[in-house]
């Protein structure tokens, strides 16, 4: 067989080199679109019986068939060794619900034998869960106005009591209302005057805005109070989220950015309540952030985001800033190859990382000391042997590869992820501040944007608030009405407002309106 000419056969390589090209473009298009099928349709929790399909027990000699499953990467409870029985409201419903007790009696006491009177030898008793819908009212406030007969000019009235907004037309519990509708609940301004309008109240919706605005106004000081008491502790977690925003002039829709910055130290029972202070800005940057933090020092746990890494300068005026690093989002992306690729590599990856999961659920909710010493006794080694087997995979994998890219990952974020080990009140991953993210997720879905520059900070001022008040355990209603009222009444000076932050808040003892007769 005669050799094609040159021309040729450098026209075949260029084909073949394109036909490699090609199809590798289609593979990695094919893994893309395979990790979007698992996010839309895929199981939602990252166990390993269910990202490895039964290769959760590998045979490495450290996983033992007797052994319980591992936990899932990013869920908080911890593992069980049964199904846990679910939660519903069998029995006697909770007893600081008031009763209304409904006595139904025969038609008739009177005995059908010989008509004499029955008397009672016992009854039965059930309860059923029942509500009463919000119901608009006006209150009528009336102040009378006195004057003597004998004098002239004297007269006596008591003053007006304050209001959110002077001259409106909505109380402090209307507005409670509506601002904790749409920022605890995620229910848009245009979804409440559907609901108004049902029991024959139109509002417009800009008045509405108004309304929420106006309480963005009055909580600000708190608010600034609440982000300032986060940045006091020694270890916060940050993480940031789009947010889309009307922008001046011709109204186009640009992308801003919402930053988190949260405490949470329960897992370890310290000092640091629950809590989550959103702020708006326009850039995602490495300054943006930089600035924010401008007056921190300590633990910063964040993702592997790039403008985070910048803050670790030992030169700041501030204070040193540690980067701790999110194991989560490193096990996310082995999740994700491993679902398109079914690799024993990473199989063996993820049961590593599941094992140290497994551990940091048994010790959840101990002191620091102790979490520190089981960490070095239990989990150093198997953080020994994950690092010991991205050294050995590296060098033998396509540098191109995606594997390759999560190894390198891994490597450069390596201090940060494993800081965990050397301090008992770090976590193991930044899931505390993602879990807060997701109401802006929700909202933002339901609300599709923030009106302005304007309405995004209310949004975040109100959130942050709602939100912290949440992660307390407390009714947001009741404790934004209660906070408003005591703010706007004057009960509560602007240096007592650490009284109202979430968990320091006592509810105020409040008479009733007195009714006209």
């Amino acid at each position: 067989m005669t050799r094609p000419p040159e021309p040729q056969a450098e026209a075949l390589d260029a084909l073949t080199r394109r036909v490699a090209e090609l199809e590798a473009e289609l593979a990695a298009t094919t893994r893309l679109l395979g990790t979007y099928k698992a996010m839309l349709f895929g199981a939602r929790s990252e166990k390993a019986r269910i990202v490895l399909d039964g290769q959760g027990q590998l045979d490495l000699d450290d996983l033992r068939p007797a052994g319980p499953m591992s936990a899932p990467a990013n869920d908080d409870p911890a593992p069980a060794q049964a199904k846990p029985r679910a939660r519903r409201n069998i029995g006697a419903l909770p007893r600081h619900l008031p009763r209304i007790v409904q006595i139904i009696e025969p038609d008739s006491t009177a005995c059908a034998c010989c008509a004499g009177a029955m008397h009672k030898i016992g009854e039965d008793v059930s309860e059923a869960l029942d509500i009463v819908p919000a119901i608009l009212r006006v209150i009528a406030t009336v102040r009378p106005r006195y004057a003597c007969r004998a004098c002239e000019g004297a007269i006596v009235q008591a003053p007006a009591p304050r209001r959110m907004i002077e001259g409106g037309m909505a109380t402090t519990s209307l507005i409670a209302w509506v601002v904790t509708q749409r920022f605890a609940w995620y229910l848009p301004a245009y979804r409440q005057a559907q609901m108004l309008a049902g029991q024959g109240l139109r509002i417009d919706r800009s008045t509405l805005s108004r309304w929420i605005r106006s309480a963005a106004w009055w909580l600000q000081g708190l608010y600034d109070r609440q982000l300032l008491a986060i940045h006091s502790h020694p270890r916060i977690h940050v993480d940031e989220t789009r947010m889309p925003v009307i922008g001046r002039g011709a109204g186009k829709l640009r992308i801003d950015q919402f930053w988190a910055h949260g405490t949470d130290d329960r897992p370890w029972n310290g000092p640091a309540p629950p809590a989550v202070c959103y702020v708006h800005a326009q850039a995602r940057s490495h300054a943006e952030i930089a600035a924010q933090l401008a007056r921190y020092q300590g633990v910063l746990q964040v993702d592997g985001y790039r403008a985070y890494k910048a803050l670790e300068d030992p030169n700041r005026p501030a204070g040193q800033i540690r980067l701790a690093f999110c194991m989560a989002h490193l096990r996310r992306r082995f999740v994700d190859l491993h679902k398109s690729t079914r690799s024993p590599i990473t199989a063996q990856i993820i049961a590593l990382l599941s094992r140290i999961y497994r551990i940091e659920a048994e010790i959840r909710g101990t002191d620091a000391d102790h979490r520190k010493a089981v960490r070095q006794a239990r989990s150093r080694p198997i953080i020994d042997e994950l690092k010991a087997l991205f050294d050995d995979t590296l060098p033998r994998v396509a540098q191109a590869s995606q594997l390759a890219e999560h190894i390198r990952y891994a490597h450069g974020h390596w201090r940060g992820l494993t800081l965990f080990l050397e301090d008992g009140r770090i976590e193991i991953d930044n899931n505390m501040i993602e879990r807060q993210m997701r109401p802006i997720g929700i909202g933002r879905r339901n609300s599709l944007f923030a009106g302005n520059e304007a309405g995004a900070h209310s949004w975040a001022v109100l959130a942050s608030l709602l939100q912290t008040a949440k992660l307390n355990g407390l009714d947001p209603l009741v404790w934004l009405d209660d906070v408003l009222t005591r703010m706007v009444s004057g009960a509560v000076r602007n240096n007592d407002l650490d009284q109202l932050l979430a968990w320091n808040w006592q509810p105020a003892v409040r008479t009733a309106p007195r009714q006209a007769a």
